[in-house]
Formats: structure tokens, C-alpha cells, sequence
């Protein structure tokens, strides 16, 4: 029972990074992604480090030859900006050993390998992502980049359904134990009753 446990931990903790908010492969032509935003959430900047905390390392994940960088400041006020640097067709295609992999046909099982360089900047595109939920910062993203989005294999969904087997298994298994203590404590509870009313006898 410990060995699925363990098991099972493993495997949410591997499913939670390949799947989920930011799983998406992003085409040749993004070269970095740099987010500036407030180390503070308030004043709008709450969006853009949830997206920071939930999304990018997913994003990061499938695309692990593309830089991304954050810039945390201390200006509460100022603007919640998200950089996407382009490059054009014919300047990814100068690196397709490094780079062409990461839109080849791809599952979720692994990240591919790390880029050694990249082309040169030849646009950046700006997300304005102050005020904004990190589902819309995503949203946007995803129509600018025109990148894939990394859905379940069959083999993952297999896996979690497992999963949600294996938990509702032990949510049904805590219940009953539960059930057995609360039973336990009530007989305690009745034997310590009895055993004060025979000794108030006694006296």
C-alpha cells in the first residue's frame, strides 16, 4: 500500500507539470519570452505572477530551449509587461537540429533538448498583463504565438484515471477508519461510564 502511494505522488507530481495551464509547444519563430511585473500582487500585478507561479513552468517544461525570464520590480505602480522576441522562418530554420524538435509531432513524455543558441530577434510582440487573470495572460499568449496546445495521451489518461481510482479508493478507505475510531471511542467512552458507575456503587 505505501509502495502505490508513493507511486501515486510521483505521478501527479510528473502529470502537474506536463499537463495543465501553459502545456503547449510554441512554434520555431519565438526566440525568448521575458515577463516584467511587481514583486507585489497588488495593483494589478496578482495575474501576471500566478501566471509566473502556475503557467510558466509548464511552459518551460515543453520548451526548454526557449529563454524565459522574469524581472521582478519594486514599482508597485508601474506596468505588468510581458516581451516576446520573434525571429523569422528562415532564421529558426538555421538552427533546426536544436530547435525544429520542439514542433515536430511531440507528446506529453518529455521535454526536449536544450538549445545551445538561438537566432536573432527580429520582432517582439508586448502583453499588456496588468489586471489581467493568468488565464487570460495564457489566452493571449497562445493566439500570438500560434502555439500547441499539449493535450493527454492515452497512456496519461489511463494514468489518471488510475489516479482518481487510487484517491477515491482512499478517501473511501479513510471514511471507514473513521468510522471504526469514532466506533472505538464510543465504547470507550460507555466501558469508562460503566466502570465510574460500579465503583460509585462500591463506595
Amino acid at each position: 500500500m505505501v509502495a502505490v502511494v508513493r507511486r501515486m505522488r510521483k505521478l501527479r507530481a510528473l502529470l502537474a507539470i506536463r499537463l495543465g495551464p501553459g502545456a503547449a509547444v510554441l512554434p520555431p519563430e519565438v526566440t525568448r519570452i521575458h515577463m516584467d511585473f511587481a514583486a507585489d500582487i497588488h495593483d494589478g500585478h496578482y495575474g501576471p505572477r500566478k501566471f509566473w507561479r502556475n503557467c510558466l513552468p509548464r511552459l518551460k517544461y515543453h520548451n526548454p530551449a526557449v529563454p524565459m525570464t522574469v524581472n521582478r520590480t519594486t514599482n508597485q505602480t508601474g506596468p505588468a509587461l510581458m516581451t516576446v522576441h520573434f525571429t523569422s522562418s528562415v532564421a529558426a530554420a538555421t538552427i533546426k537540429p536544436d530547435i525544429s524538435s520542439t514542433t515536430t509531432k511531440q507528446t506529453s513524455t518529455g521535454p526536449v533538448p536544450e538549445s545551445k543558441a538561438g537566432p536573432p530577434t527580429e520582432r517582439t510582440e508586448v502583453i499588456n498583463m496588468k489586471h489581467r487573470q493568468d488565464s487570460e495572460i495564457l489566452e493571449q499568449l497562445l493566439k500570438l504565438t500560434r502555439a500547441k496546445v499539449v493535450r493527454a495521451t492515452a497512456e496519461e489518461q489511463r494514468e489518471i484515471q488510475e489516479m482518481e481510482e487510487q484517491n477515491a479508493r482512499s478517501e473511501r478507505d479513510a471514511a471507514m477508519m473513521a468510522e471504526v475510531n469514532a466506533t472505538k471511542k464510543r465504547e470507550a467512552e460507555i466501558l469508562e461510564q460503566a466502570r465510574g458507575e460500579v465503583e460509585a456503587m462500591q463506595d
